[in-house]
């Protein structure tokens, strides 16, 4: 028996209703069960990613451990999708962009309603928070992106079914939506 094609999956900052999206493709997961393997993945819980056909990325890149996240999946992946706004423009995280960091870390930190010890973490745990935020094909190559917050399961379904049978994904405009 052939090796299953190996995929994929991380959220960096984002809301993770890309995943949920993905799943949303109901009985279909089965098959592509049936089709594939997860490597590391919130699907799996595996931590470190191994060598992959295809890595599929959620969430825009806000922090130092996202960037290393992302080019570990560029490095491991043959194919990278970008999955979801956040993705592909940085999306609801990106908003912040129109602050300085300085700004948004005080606002959160120092000035925020009901703090009872105010103050801006500093602990060498925490990865350290870029300056601004961006889209994931910014800090690394993207073979394909699926547009849309969330995108549909039923386009998620169709290019991962088409990368799977060695075709060339077709995306169309009017599956695309904003929810």
């Amino acid at each position: 028996m052939p090796d299953k094609i190996k995929i994929a999956t991380t959220s960096l900052a984002g809301c993770f209703g890309c995943h949920m999206s993905l799943l949303d493709i109901d009985e279909k997961f089965i098959d592509l069960v049936e089709l594939v393997e997860f490597d590391r993945s919130p699907l799996t819980d595996i931590k470190k990613i191994s060598d992959c056909d295809i890595g599929l990325v959620e969430g825009a890149v806000a922090n130092s451990e996202n960037v290393e996240v992302l080019r570990d999946f560029r490095k491991h992946c043959k194919t990278l999708i970008a999955v979801g706004a956040c993705a592909l423009n940085g999306g609801i995280p990106a908003m912040r962009n129109h602050f300085t960091l300085q700004e948004c870390l005080e606002e959160s930190y120092v000035d925020g309603m009901g703090l009872d010890n105010p103050g801006i973490p500093d602990d060498a745990e925490l990865p350290m928070i870029l300056n601004r935020v961006y889209p994931v094909q910014q800090v690394v190559k993207v073979d394909y992106v699926l547009p849309g917050c969330p995108p549909p399961a039923e386009m998620i379904w169709n290019v991962l079914s088409a990368l799977l049978e060695g075709r060339e994904p077709v995306i169309n405009a009017r599956d695309i939506h904003y929810d």
